[in-house]
């Protein structure tokens, strides 16, 4: 009987230790640039004034300039621009291990999905509390884990929040608006129900690429909820608070630079892949993608955390667990024989 193929490999010691490196640097950033690293120029506007300005390509790939400061010669102006200057080399030292980490395996987001979550990053809101879900919150779970496994593929940014974000001073500009300084212009997207406010953008035009904001239902119903502080609105999910009660700060990378995110816990994050598989009515190929996702974190966890999961399945509620017990056909034939202590804890069979 052919042997089943692993659910995932393990990157070596020398590339998890490169990863370690950059991931104390990118936790370490309290802004980071919305695009490439550029460079520092002058100009000078119709009235003679001469000033320094950062060029770049922002998320959507189109050349911006962004004044810092004048005019040039002035102290304060040098200053400003020799600390851009400096910010532009320290990104620039870390692009080739960014691409080599994403040569050997690592998930890099593209520069759209960049741009965007750096713009969230540089107004506090995963210091605040803001969680990265879905998708591209399983590959910096991977990262973190120091595992691979098969790539995904999302136009999806999920941001989610369990309570009020706690920010220490709460932003002036509402989410559409700090979205957009990623250089992509960003929409709001009219509800089915035309009475509720808009709880999801996207890229103006024919684009798919889009932001979700999302906060826990009280119960198994998708109310709209108003998020004073990001002068915005989310939808409620079933069962999102169980995902959204621990959390960690990550690196999130991609070839331009690399900024921290707030993710879920791996745990809860494979677990509730399984009950939302069982949720989505309808939508096969999304309830597939969910079962392999939470195969694949179950299988590392089992390997390279034991009891995790049993800790995870534990904290579980009994309305929750129906869902959870309904996965375990879907994950079975993944699971059991190509990782059996991660069958095993998940289901609490001997």
């Amino acid at each position: 009987m052919p042997r089943k193929t692993p659910l995932y490999a393990q990157h070596n010691r020398a590339l998890n230790l490169e990863y370690a490196g950059m991931e104390t640097f990118a936790l370490g950033q309290e802004t980071v640039l919305l695009g490439t690293a550029g460079s520092v120029i002058e100009r000078t506007n119709a009235a003679g004034f001469a000033y320094f300005a950062h060029k770049f390509l922002d998320g959507d790939r189109s050349p911006r300039e962004h004044y810092l400061a004048g005019p040039v010669g002035s102290d304060d102006a040098e200053t400003v621009a020799n600390a851009m200057r400096e910010q532009i080399a320290e990104v620039k030292d870390l692009v080739p291990t960014l691409r080599m980490l994403g040569r050997e395996g690592f998930n890099l987001v593209d520069a759209k999905t960049y741009s965007t979550l750096a713009a969230l990053h540089n107004h506090g809101v995963f210091v605040a509390g803001g969680m990265l879900i879905g998708s591209h919150a399983y590959g910096v779970l991977l990262n973190r884990m120091g595992v691979r496994a098969t790539p995904y593929a999302t136009e999806d940014i999920d941001i989610a929040r369990r309570e009020a974000l706690a920010f220490k001073k709460v932003p002036t500009k509402g989410l559409l608006d700090i979205l957009c300084e990623s250089g992509i212009d960003f929409v709001a997207v009219p509800s089915l129900n035309r009475k509720e406010p808009a709880t999801s953008f996207k890229q103006k035009g024919k684009a798919r690429f889009h932001v979700d904001l999302l906060v826990p239902s009280a119960n198994e119903s998708f109310p709209t909820v108003a998020v004073p502080e990001l002068q915005a609105h989310a939808t409620a999910l079933p069962y999102l608070k169980y995902l959204l009660s621990e959390s960690q700060t990550a690196m999130l990378m991609a070839r331009e630079g690399c900024c921290s995110v707030r993710i879920p816990l791996p745990e809860r994050f494979a677990v509730h892949k399984l009950v939302v598989s069982r949720l989505r009515i309808g939508r096969e190929a999304k309830s597939t993608k969910d079962v392999e996702q939470a195969a694949v974190l179950l299988a590392a966890l089992a390997d390279l955390y034991p009891g995790a999961i049993e800790d995870a399945v534990a904290a579980v509620s009994k309305r929750m667990m129906k869902h959870l017990r309904r996965s375990f056909p879907a994950v079975r034939p993944v699971l059991e024989e190509r990782s059996p202590q991660a069958w095993a804890e998940l289901t609490g069979e001997d």
